[in-house]
């Protein structure tokens, strides 16, 4: 059996962050590793010793990436870097003492064993804090890079699940219209049956575009409804009374895409379509507040018992609307069903105001 192992790119932080970071403590170890006062040549020492730990940095940053890269514990990281800084620390003494000495900063004498480790403590913690400090940084490069991914992850889900939502309406929607037709060409209405795939046709053209956000203004989303009840009318013909109510100041306002059609369908397949007599459709969009209110209500017909006897459960149009909404809104949303006693069954639903931003004046506000 083959497996294949995928690695993932581990975030690395710039070269000179680290350093820049560590700079402090080099600072530190300056003072501490030549705590002479009144030498005239401490200065220079000083500014030597801080040049070589900056130097000798630079190697041992990328020798601890390249054992990062390649899974090194962090135990045997660790080991492996103490021994390289003590080495490092050592070499930087005897740079200094040949420095210092061809510049006559301290008197010729020969370079013994003992003075390549003598006073290398603070030199050597200066190293073990650049190391730490690299440690650190590189952590919290890979912790914003972990965040970035697990949003992209989270954005990508929630676009696939409200897609899904999508889609899952169409098949719904293109069987009951389907069947709508196949009943006028089986009772002889065949000019309203052409009627109804030439609009049928329409409305798939204008609901199966890609390019369409999950989002869009209330005026196309009203336009789009209409297209909808246009093929109703040319099934139902009067028995269908439509009654708008739109404010004047939504139109412009966002709204989830195929927001309205899921309810107009559930009004009338459950309500109005059950009706030997004219049946009512009302559809209101008004601003409350901060909200904006979808108030649907059809009438329809009752039982003995007083309910309308195919509204009693959620409906699959019902049931994706309100997933959509969580999604969209979180928690800032309200959907309630209810039926009067008049037999009208009403959903009534809210959710934040904002106004619509299509994709090109999003992508104009961002250049």
């Amino acid at each position: 059996m083959l497996t294949r192992h995928y690695s993932v790119d581990r975030a690395e932080p710039p070269v000179w962050l680290p350093i820049a970071a560590s700079l402090p403590v080099g600072l530190c170890m300056m003072v501490l590793s030549l705590p002479s006062i009144g030498d005239a040549n401490a200065d220079w020492r000083r500014l030597l010793c801080l040049v070589l730990y900056l130097a000798l940095c630079i190697p041992l940053l990328f020798l601890q990436r390249e054992l990062r890269r390649r899974h090194w514990s962090w135990w045997t990281l660790a080991i492996v870097l103490l021994a390289v800084s003590y080495i490092l620390a050592i070499s930087s003494n005897a740079v200094d003492f040949f420095i210092a000495r061809s510049l006559g900063w301290i008197p010729a004498s020969r370079l013994e064993v003992s003075r390549l480790v003598r006073g290398i403590d603070a030199f050597w913690l200066a190293l073990i804090a650049f190391c730490a400090l690299h440690a650190v940084v590189t952590y919290y490069a890979e912790l914003g890079q972990e965040k970035s991914r697990s949003a992209a992850a989270l954005t990508l889900a929630r676009e696939a699940e409200l897609r899904a939502l999508r889609y899952q309406l169409h098949p719904h929607f293109l069987f009951n219209t389907l069947n709508a037709i196949s009943s006028l060409v089986a009772t002889g209405r065949v000019e309203r049956a052409q009627e109804m795939i030439s609009r049928l046709a329409d409305f798939l053209r204008a609901t199966l575009d890609e390019r369409i956000q999950h989002e869009v203004s209330l005026a196309d989303e009203i336009a789009l409804t209409e297209t909808y009840l246009s093929i109703e009318k040319a099934r139902l013909g009067d028995r269908l009374l439509l009654r708008w109510n739109v404010g004047s100041d939504v139109l412009g306002k966002s709204v989830p895409y195929l927001l309205l059609q899921p309810l107009v369908e559930n009004a009338i397949r459950h309500g109005i379509a059950l009706r030997d007599q004219p049946g009512k459709l009302e559809i209101v969009l008004t601003q409350t507040a901060d909200m904006l209110l979808v108030r649907v209500r059809n009438e329809g017909i009752l039982t003995d018992a007083g309910t309308n006897p195919e509204r009693t459960s959620p409906t699959l149009g019902l049931q994706n609307i309100s997933e959509r909404l969580r999604m969209l809104y979180g928690a800032q949303y309200r959907l309630d069903t209810r039926v009067d006693d008049a037999g009208s069954y009403h959903v009534d639903i809210e959710f934040p105001l904002r106004e619509f931003a299509s994709a090109n004046m999003q992508s104009d506000a961002q250049s």
